[in-house]
Formats: C-alpha cells, structure tokens, sequence
C-alpha cells in the first residue's frame, strides 16, 4: 500500500473531519465511499480468434484462447482523488495482460486477483467511469463467469464489498452477452436457445391425457401388466402392515405419504412381506420387490428392506397431484428391480457449503426415486466441511473464507464469497449434523459415501494444518509437526486447476498418512454411532498435476498457432522440487519419478482403509493412473468422468478390463453444476457441454456409451462417432455430479439439481426399451448411423415428461424443493402467439405490458410482442422470463 498523502473530493465521507484526521479514519472512508459511491461492470468486448489467436499464444493462453474484457468502474457520487486503495476479486479465467496503464492486475491465488492503481490514476472525478482494460484466457459465454462481491480495502481498513456486486443476480454486474460473444469459436454450433428456438426443441412433446399416465411408477419398473386396471379407493386412509420391515424406514416413507395428504391410520390395507427366496431371476435381488395393488388391498413381496421401501415409494409414485380431491390411486401389477447397484448423487459442499436441510431434502428425493448413494464432497481447496474431533484447525480454519491474506484464521475469498466469514464460502457440518445426516440416510436405504479429496484439491486441509503447525512450533513440535501436510522447503513451481500454488498435499512425510488415519478413524467412529458402517472411502484422487505442463502450452518460442507460449524450463512437476520427495525417490526402486509418486500414494491410503476394515475406497478415474488393481488391498471404484466424445465411451470399459469397479460420471450428461440450455442466463460451468437438460439426461444410455453418439452432439454442437474397441464387462452404477463453484445457495442448489435428478433415477434404476445391447468394434456415427429407436425413445421421453409435468413437480411443490421450471417456448405465428413447454401440463403466462399483469395461455392470442413464464404446479414460483416478437 503507498504512503502518499491522501486527498478526497468527497465532503460527505469527511464531514467534521479536521486535516488532523488520522489515517485509520480517512482510509476507512476512502473505503466506504467506493464502496457505495463506485458500481462494477463487466464488459466481455469480444473473444479473440482468427488472426487475433496470435496474441493469445504470444499472452501464454492454454490453447491460444483469450478474450477481450473490460472492468468499468463508475463513480457516481463526488470526486475520489486517493490512489490508496485496492479492488479485490474472483476470476475464473487467468488474466494475461492489462492494458489499461492506470492500473495493474495481480494474482493472488486461486481465482482471487488484485487491482491496484498506477501512479498514472489521477482519481475517479465525479459521475465518471475509468476502464481497466484487459486479456483473460478463454471465453466468457454465460453470465456466472463472473463471480459477485467485488471488494474494497486500504491500509488499516476493514474490506467492504462494492454494493452493486453483493449480488446474486451476476446481470447486475455483467453486461448483456450478445452475437459472437455466445458462441465459443467459429466452429461452435450450439444453437442458442431464446423462445423461438425454445419453442422448436419442445415441439416433438405433446401433452398427453391425465388418464394415460395415471397408472406409471417412476422410475419405470421392469414388467407391469398393462392389462390391470381400474383404482383403488384410498378416502379412508392406508393402513400399512410391515413388521419385517425397519422401523426407521417406515416411518420415512409414512412421513412422505402423510405429506401429500394421505391418512395412514386408516382402513386401506396395505401388506408388505419380506420372503427373499420366493423372489426369482432378475427380482431376486436388493431392492427387488413384487406390488399388487387391487380394489381390496395392496400386497407387497420384497426381497429386502430395500424393496420394501421401493415398493412403498412406487404406490407413492401413483398419488395423484390432486390427491385432496381425487383420493384414488391405480391398480397395478408390478415386478421391479434396479439395473444397476450403484444409484448416485455425488453433492460438493465444500467449494460453497450447503446447509444440512437442503441436504436431508435431497436425502428424502433420492429415496423417492429410489437412489441408494450419497457421495458427500466434504473437501476441496476452497474449504473443508467436517469437524474432526481433536482437529479443531480444520474447522476453525479450513472452514472460513475472509479477507487474511496470510490466512491464519481464515482461508482466502473464493468464488464470489467476498472479505467476511458470514457467506457460504464459509460453513461446516458439526460431528452431530453429520450423524444426523448419515442416520436420515440409512433410513431412506442410502450409503453415505464421505469423500476427502487427496492429494490435489486438498488446499484447505493443507492450510489448515500449517495453522495447526504455527500454533504449536513454539510450545510443542511434535504435535505441530504430528499431522503437518506440507514440505516447507518444496520448491515445486506448479499450477493447480483452479490456479493454486500451493494445494496438493505432500505424499512423501509420515505425517500426512498419520493426518489420514486420524480423519479416516473420526469419520469412521462417526458412521458407527450413525448405525451405518463406513463401507465406502472416496479419497479423490484427481487432478494432481501442473495444468501448465499440458498439452495446452508448448515451450516460448513455438510454431504452433494453438497452442500458448510458455517457458515451460520454470515449471516442475507437484513434489519434483520437495526434498524429501526427491529423497523418497531416490531411495525406492519402485519409483523413477515424480509421476510415480501418485499411485505410491493411492497405494499406501489404500492399505489405511483396508486397515480399518473398510470394504472399498473409490477414486476419480484419473487418480488410479497407473495403479494396478492387484496390488490393492481393497475394492476400487472408479467415478469415470472423461467426456465421451474424448474418449470416455471406451475408458469406462478399460478401468473395467484392469480390475475396477466402475460409476458412470461422465460430465456431457451427469455434471448438473452445467446449464440447463445454451443461454447466457443460465448458470454453471460448460467446459464438456454447452447444456444438460432433463431430456439429455434422460436419453442418456448408461449400458452401451457408444450409442450416445447416435443421439447427443459434442460440446460444440456438433456430431461425434464412437466405436466401442472393447468387450463391455459391465458397470456397477451411474452418478450425477453437483460442483458448486457459482453454487452458492441453498436455491441454486436445488436448481441445478432438481428436476434432472429425476431423469437421473429413470437412467440408474430401469434400463430403457431403446438401449441397446452393447457389440464391440460396432461403430456409431452421429447424423449418420441410425441403430438406435428414435421414435421409440421420444415417446418414452414424451410419456417420462409429462409424469414429470402433470405429476411429480406439484408433489415436489410440497417439499418446499426450488427446483428450476422450464422456460417456456413461443412463438408469433399470423399474429398469433403460441407456447409451449418442456414438461407439458405446467401453466404457462404471458404478458403484453412488460410484467405488470399475467394471464394463462390457453389458446392461440392476438399480440405483437409477449413476455412468457412458467408458473409451478403451487402457483408460488415463476421461471425465467422470455420473451417473444
């Protein structure tokens, strides 16, 4: 911070202030008057491609891909004449260069970067904007690039957040995002999505009759006899008779029966046995059950507890929306079993905290659908989110984000968290709300799947106990040293994927394994005082490398256009410059280099939880690089994440073929940290698909990968082919993914998760009529190829949708879930408007007079111009306008 005097125009910041103000009084104000009186605009101008690509390689951008961008900072109150200060903020994308010689940019760590001013700023003059000019890699294409509350602060000043970016409306800062600038590249072919284009997407969806999807269970049972019909009268209440069944899991299925109104203390007879061995052949297994509901009762047969819950969710499944008027379900005959074992929702509560509700609300949705694994992200670098007992560090620490650049009581800001612990990048499950958590769980028939990122994505722990470290170096070194994770003479110069220097564990000290152990055993004590013991440990795995030794970068000097210029002499390996790697190294004959030193890790974590006696540990595909199943003690599971069109298709097979378990987590279809459709609007990351809505979910075949070729585009809208080059030896499951880099709240997290989980469920649970059986070195080209049943797939779509539309999302209103309602489509045909929308059976308004009256559509209307919403089941929440001309 400069020492130059400070002079403000500002009277009403300084009123009654004598020129003997001291510095702590007159820096605060400089702060409050930007705070309030300076407004933040991010302009993206354009991204640079073409001959333009020339300055991103020359800049260092991975893949010579940059942009064009500009921070606006308006003043509008009076005159700021101090250069004393500095403007903290979050980006996502690296910032190569500032043009704009009033100002200099720099990178703190991870996405928080600095503005500071020049001697050439000469102040921000009354009702006036200054421009801080800049190239930043890669492409801003959706609003949430942009990351809220930006900050201010001086020397001896506490930070404040410029009031116009303490937001979570991110159009309040950036401005619209138009033309070129939608598109990634030349070659990107997505088409944006607005009403009109909305509108022809959803055309092959019609609405279908109330009574023809009266009778279907989601997700889709095996068999049911179409010719069972007629309903059973339920006015006078159920009356469930189940006393081989779980307590703890009747009475949350009754919880949910209870909340759509139906009386459980009354006459219906409903019966459940549990007979495993009168179960056979594809039934005769965990959740497998028999439902015969008829005028005079219902009769359940269950293999397990599992089954006895499902089969109760499939009757609740059959509730009618209108169930306070309508007290009658169908009669069915249904036979059911899951396909898969694995039924997932992976959750990241640790790059933005969720609250334990939202957590249990999802608990009670995957149980309706009948989803069994829970896999709780509880680390990253961003923040760790469990308290262990006898290390309070990690929570005291490693739990908060705040405005300490030497982060000994905090990490730093993140992800639009700004300056002050009271934001979601600060928070914590309690040893109690885990319990809570993982008992809520085991009731619902769902695994708790802990998972503590290692040995990248571990910055939090990593910071953490450097804070444990400095507390004790001087009072007792053997416990600062005790579970101390980093080298302190580690030299390593690398770059983590989210632009950390400093976030990977060290794998070469006996105190990181002790720091494992001792979490491993907390957090194991805790599932046993849960009543669910800990089968599964999910340590990570992924993404310990330096992004900059990729494929992305080529040395300085370089002729290839593609690629950015990088003095790649000044980069190592993560570990290559450690001494005691080094050390590690040399004196193992199993290791040649620093690559070794990943699956040396994976190995010997692996042997800790076998210890324990934990039957598996599940990993990120890439964390088992070069790990040989057989020298594991355990199970691996692996999550593939690689995107199809890379070659994802045939990596799950491969971890097959060497020894792995496998769960389908590719990011094209599973990732729902990903927009909805291709609008600017929409949030979440799209570095494998511009879009995943609920129809892609729902086309998805988890069985035979290649045929999704046939049936999606790659992430530039174009077609892609996939041959399946080996034998297909089967999976365990399929998860869907939620990080929560731009999710920061409790209802964005629900929008981004609900309603594709439910196409999610369909997928883990039923496998489709259209799936095919997967055949090797049977090719499948898109636009091309036609294996696959089109018309047979629409349907089910079509039927699946209108369930969702007609049914599940007024009984999902009851939860008090804030799951995202579709946009709706339009268009002005002969001057007449006509909508539609992705889940027929939601209302939808429109409006001529710019939002200030709303009237259902029903029929073609006499407009020019309409603004258009959909409105949930409960009539309480709208979508997103659109609009249409």
């Amino acid at each position: 911070m400069k020492k130059t005097t400070i002079a403000l125009g500002l009277s009403v910041a300084l009123a009654g202030c004598s020129t003997t103000t001291s510095p702590v009084a007159t820096t605060q104000s400089i702060v409050d008057a930007i705070s309030t009186s300076v407004q933040v605009t991010y302009v993206v101008n354009q991204k640079l491609e073409g001959d333009s690509a020339a300055t991103c390689k020359q800049l260092g951008a991975e893949w010579a891909a940059c942009q064009d961008a500009t921070i606006q900072l308006s003043n509008s109150g009076s005159a700021i004449e101090s250069a004393d200060w500095e403007i903290y903020f979050h980006s996502i994308r690296r910032i190569l260069e500032v043009r704009s010689p009033e100002f200099t940019i720099e990178h703190i760590n991870g996405d928080l970067h600095k503005i500071t001013p020049t001697a050439e700023f000469k102040g921000f003059d009354a009702n006036s904007t200054v421009d801080v000019n800049f190239i930043a890699e890669y492409w801003s294409l959706f609003e949430t690039d942009v990351m809220p509350r930006y900050y201010v602060t001086a020397e001896n000043a506490q930070p404040k957040v410029i009031s116009n970016t303490d937001t979570e409306d991110m159009s309040q800062i950036i401005t619209p995002l138009t033309g070129a600038n939608l598109k990634r590249h030349a070659g990107d072919n997505n088409i944006v999505m607005n009403a009109n284009t909305r509108f022809d997407t959803n055309e092959a969806t019609s609405q279908l009759s109330a009574a023809s999807i009266a009778n279907k269970i989601i997700p889709t049972p095996v068999w049911q006899d179409d010719k069972v019909t007629g309903f059973a009268d339920l006015s006078a209440g159920i009356n469930i008779n189940a006393p081989a069944m779980k307590q703890s899991s009747l009475d949350a299925v009754t919880q949910r029966f209870e909340n759509f109104g139906v009386n459980v203390a009354g006459s219906y007879p409903v019966n459940i046995t549990i007979a495993p061995q009168q179960l056979i052949n594809e039934f005769a297994k965990s959740g497998g059950y028999t439902l015969e509901i008829s005028d005079a009762g219902t009769e359940v047969l269950a293999f397990d507890n599992a089954g006895a819950l499902y089969a109760l969710q499939s009757i609740a499944s059959l509730i009618p929306s209108d169930f306070s008027s309508n007290k009658r379900i169908p009669q069915v005959s249904v036979k059911d079993a899951p396909n898969f074992e694995y039924r997932g929702m992976e959750v990241d509560i640790a790059r933005n905290f969720h609250s334990k509700e939202s957590l249990l609300r999802l608990l009670d949705q995957m149980s309706a659908y009948k989803m069994n694994k829970f896999h709780l992200h509880l680390t990253d670098d961003e923040g760790w989110r469990l308290a262990i007992p006898g290390l309070p560090e990690l929570t005291d620490v490693g739990a908060k984000r705040c405005h300490d650049l030497e982060e000994k009581t905090c990490l730093l800001p993140q992800l639009g968290s700004g300056p002050t612990e009271d934001n979601r990048g600060s928070g914590y499950l309690t040893k109690a709300d885990y319990i809570e958590l993982v008992q809520y769980a085991q009731a619902r028939n769902i695994e708790v799947i802990p998972e503590i990122d290692m040995p990248a994505h571990a910055r939090a722990g990593v910071v953490a106990m450097e804070a444990r470290y400095n507390k004790y170096k001087d009072s007792d070194i053997e416990k600062a040293t005790e579970y101390r994770l980093a080298d302190p003479d580690d030299k390593s110069v690398y770059t983590t994927i989210q632009f950390y220097n400093d976030g990977i564990l060290n794998p070469c000290m006996d105190s990181t394994y002790n720091f494992i152990g001792k979490v491993i055993a907390e957090v194991q004590a805790m599932h046993q005082e849960a009543g669910q013991p800990l089968k599964t440990w999910h340590m990570g795995g992924d993404e310990a490398k330096n992004i900059h030794l990729g494929n992305g970068f080529e040395q300085t000097g370089g002729t290839t256009g593609w690629k950015g210029d990088k003095d790649l002499t000044k980069e190592s390996m993560p570990w290559a410059k450690s001494p005691q790697c080094v050390a590690q190294v040399a004196a193992d004959d199993n290791l040649a280099t620093p690559h070794d030193l990943g699956p040396m890790f994976v190995k010997k974590v692996a042997n800790i939880i076998a210890a324990a006696g934990i039957e598996k540990t599940q990993l990120w595909q890439d964390g088992l690089k070069g790990v040989d199943a057989k020298d594991l003690p355990l199970t691996a599971v692996a999550n593939v994440w690689e995107t199809l069109y890379w070659g994802g298709a045939n990596t799950s097979n491969h971890m097959t073929e060497q020894g792995f378990e496998v769960v389908q987590s590719h990011p094209d279809y599973l990732y729902f940290d990903f927009p909805y459709e291709v609008n600017s609007k929409e949030r979440g990351y799209y570095w494998a698909t511009r879009y995943t809505d609920s129809k892609k979910v729902f086309k998805f075949s988890p069985n035979n990968l290649p045929q999704n070729a046939e049936t999606s585009k790659d992430r530039d809208g174009n077609n892609f082919n996939i041959k399946g080059d080996t034998q297909n030896r089967g999976y365990n499951g399929i998860s869907g993914q939620l990080w929560s880099e731009t999710v920061r709240t409790d209802s964005q997290f629900e929008y981004m998760v609900y309603p594709r989980i439910l196409p999610l469920a369909e997928r883990a649970w039923h496998k489709a009529s259209w799936e095919l059986d997967y055949v090797k070195d049977r090719e499948f080209k898109g636009g091309e190829t036609t294996f696959v049943d089109a018309n047979k797939q629409q349907s089910a779509w079509n039927q699946f949708a209108n369930i969702i539309g007609q049914r599940e999302l007024a009984k999902i209103d009851k939860t008090g879930v804030q799951y995202r309602l579709p946009v709706p489509g339009g268009k002005i045909e002969s001057g007449k408007l006509i909508t539609n929308v992705a889940f027929p059976g939601l209302e939808v308004q429109y409006s001529t007079d710019s939002g200030s009256t709303w009237t259902t559509w029903t029929k073609p209307v006499d407009v020019t111009t309409a603004e258009l919403r959909t409105v949930s089941p409960d009539g309480k929440r709208f979508s997103r306008i659109t609009s249409v001309k």
